[in-house]
């Protein structure tokens, strides 16, 4: 493992490393690229577990938008062909370059469909939080004997001289 600017919280936590590798790429990956700015975009909180992402992309079409997920990234693109223009602009503010948008997604967050209306997409996203990971009350008793993995503990325990014994 190579030194980075986490190191010092390795020491102090467990299981955090693909969190911390994950805050490393951003932290040196270029700004410009994962900080742009077209299309301009909202991220909605609608409760704890439930998010919308807005892109204003009036002009586009449906058929010139692909969304997909993959790594963790949420990449929207937007195709636009460049087309000759009968007329000559004396201003023209109104974007319709070809875009890719990424959003770094968590490991829980599931896309759960778009819509495009009135020149808004949206992207619905849920955070599904599996059980195994919802906090839940440990009691303090006797273990049962199906529990393999405090045997196993106790196991590597006694193997260290600790004599680790039930009642």
């Amino acid at each position: 493992m190579t030194l980075s600017r986490l190191t010092p919280l390795y020491h102090a936590t467990l299981g955090f490393e693909n969190f911390f590798q994950d805050i490393e790429k951003f932290l040196d990956s270029d700004l410009k690229t994962t900080t742009s700015t077209f299309p301009p975009h909202n991220i909605l909180k609608l409760d704890d577990n439930r998010y919308v992402v807005e892109l204003a992309v009036a002009g586009f079409s449906e058929k010139d938008i692909d969304i997909t997920t993959l790594d963790g990234e949420l990449v929207i693109k937007g195709n636009k062909e460049d087309k000759a223009d009968s007329g000559e602009y004396l201003h023209r503010g109104i974007g319709l370059r070809s875009f890719t948008k990424t959003l770094r997604l968590a490991d829980t967050v599931e896309v759960q469909g778009a819509e495009y209306k009135d020149g808004i997409l949206r992207i619905g996203l849920v955070n599904v939080i599996p059980d195994h990971k919802k906090p839940r009350k440990i009691e303090i008793g006797t273990i049962p004997t199906s529990s393999t993995g405090i045997e196993r503990v106790r196991e590597l325990l006694n193997e260290r001289g600790n004599n680790y014994e039930t009642e």
